[in-house]
């Protein structure tokens, strides 16, 4: 039974025989027998942008996606260049013209950190993200992915909605329009932010765009007093159960009668539905967001800190730990009640001093607590899912917006790259222990340029995990057949198990 004072549905009102049947065919009950078929691919050729039936086999149900923002250095954590130790503190020449963002080519910089080989693959992984050895031959990794743009927002954007520009739908939207929900009570496309600010685009990364409304992202601040705004109504004297139903009355009859105006508008319909999903995330929140089930042991593999109430004004590699492991125990119990997509972010837009990847001054300052604390999380969370079951059907992405130059910027930091960084992915239907694609001996450029990746090429295989045809997954805006991987995308078919 539903407690919830703030979650009543409406007396309804008297209908006609003929308002009932049409209700019940077409109504609710419609809508409850479509899903009950769609869960079971039983449904006819005309319903949903899949038609009902899934292109491919799926291979998984729920993807991660791990964004580190502000664009975190390929050639410091997973693409070895043993050049660039060969001949660090020498002018860097690679033989043609360099473009930067913000500076002049400077010396060849190698990374402050030793690399070492793990796991069966014998993977190069720098001492900063060593944990990941443990789980490497899970891992495939795509070193030769390029970008449109050195620019922060535009290539965040890229990455999240396959355009450089706002208005797209990100790539959960895509994956929740065309799948639906696995669950009731919880969003299917959840966003854990970090927690000291926003990424540079904020909301447009995560948008539905022109997809109905109820496909965005929904916003969750894990270990904020209120994680998700306006979910309950402030603590006060005169909002009472009763006030609160007979609110909800009158906005039912104001809704009716606005929708009755303006037949085939969907942005009401989709408010309607992020209200009852509200509703019933009142009950469903708390318990997600709980941790008081979880051991001791499960919190410290996760890197999460009970005792320490105050972090150093430094950026320090316990606190990050502590951040990170946060959002991905949370993502773990999310996918756990049947979300489906889940967004975790590190770092946020242009704070200073550094809380992002954004590392022009000193990367062994900034890099070195981030990556330390997102390898914790992180392969807590592969190891947590795998050992429930769930990673063979779960797709986890990390990805950033660009790489970072194998040149320094004043010394000790790296100006923006976007002609080639690094992706990894593993989980379900993913090939564990292999590398599809090289960057050159610097790890400045793709090493065969006429083959590199691009971002659609990541979603359209992300798609196809998922049972999805990425060139039939469409939604006809503005006169044009829009999907998410543009006029672009191939799959990638040496990541395939």
């Amino acid at each position: 039974m539903n407690t919830s004072p703030y979650h009543r549905q409406t007396v309804s009102e008297n209908l006609s025989r003929r308002e009932f049947l049409f209700r019940s065919g077409g109504g609710l009950g419609g809508i409850a027998l479509a899903s009950l078929l769609g869960s079971e691919n039983l449904l006819g050729s005309a319903s949903g942008p899949t038609s009902g039936v899934l292109h491919f086999p799926q291979k998984a149900k729920r993807v991660v996606q791990l964004f580190m923002a502000g664009a975190a250095s390929h050639v410091d954590m997973w693409d070895y260049k043993p050049e660039l130790f060969k001949r660090h503190g020498e002018k860097w020449d690679p033989g043609e013209a360099v473009e930067l963002f913000q500076s002049a080519a400077g010396e060849t910089f190698s990374s402050p950190w030793k690399f070492n080989p793990y796991g069966n693959c014998g993977k190069m992984l720098s001492e900063v993200v060593a944990p990941f050895g443990s789980v490497v031959d899970e891992m495939a990794f795509v070193h030769n992915l390029v970008g449109k743009s050195g620019v922060h927002s535009q290539a965040t954007l890229l990455q999240t909605t396959g355009f450089v520009l706002p208005g797209f739908p990100s790539m959960g939207s895509w994956g929740c329009y065309a799948l639906g929900s696995m669950n009731e009570n919880l969003p299917a496309f959840v966003v854990l932010p970090d927690l000291r600010g926003m990424p540079s685009n904020g909301q447009k990364n995560w948008d539905s765009g022109f997809l109905p409304g109820q496909h965005q992202g929904t916003i969750v601040r894990v270990n904020a007093e209120r994680p998700i705004e306006d979910l309950l109504p402030p603590k006060s004297d005169y909002i009472t159960p009763a006030g609160e139903t007979d609110g909800l009355d009158l906005l039912a009859k104001l809704n009716k009668g606005h929708a009755s105006e303006r037949p085939g508008d969907a942005r009401l319909e989709a408010r309607i539905r992020s209200y009852e999903l509200a509703a019933k995330m009142q009950l469903a929140v708390p318990g997600a967001l709980d941790f008081s089930g979880e051991s001791s042991a499960v919190l410290e593999r996760y890197g999460i800190d009970e005792s320490t109430k105050s972090w150093p004004k430094e950026i320090n590699a316990a606190e990050e730990a502590d951040a990170f492991g946060r959002k991905c125990l949370t993502a773990r119990r999310l996918l756990e009640r049947g979300v489906r997509f889940v967004q975790i972010w590190s770092g946020n837009d242009n704070g200073f001093p550094r809380r992002n990847w954004d590392s022009h001054e000193d990367i062994a300052r900034d890099h070195g607590p981030l990556a330390t604390g997102m390898a914790k999380g992180t392969v807590a969370l592969i190891q947590d899912l795998k050992e429930r079951g769930l990673l063979e059907d779960t797709i986890i992405l990390w990805t950033t917006e660009f790489g970072r130059m194998p040149c320094g910027q004043g010394g000790k930091g790296r100006d923006h790259n976007p002609f080639v960084f690094t992706n990894w992915l593993c989980g379900g239907g993913i090939k564990g222990g292999v590398t599809c694609g090289e960057s050159d001996e610097w790890g400045y450029k793709p090493a065969d340029r006429a083959n590199s990746v691009q971002v659609y090429d990541i979603h359209a295989t992300i798609l196809q995990l998922l049972g999805i045809d990425h060139t039939k997954l469409t939604f006809r805006h503005n006169g044009i057949d829009r999907r998410l991987t543009d006029v672009h995308g191939h799959v990638i078919e040496g990541l395939l198990a």
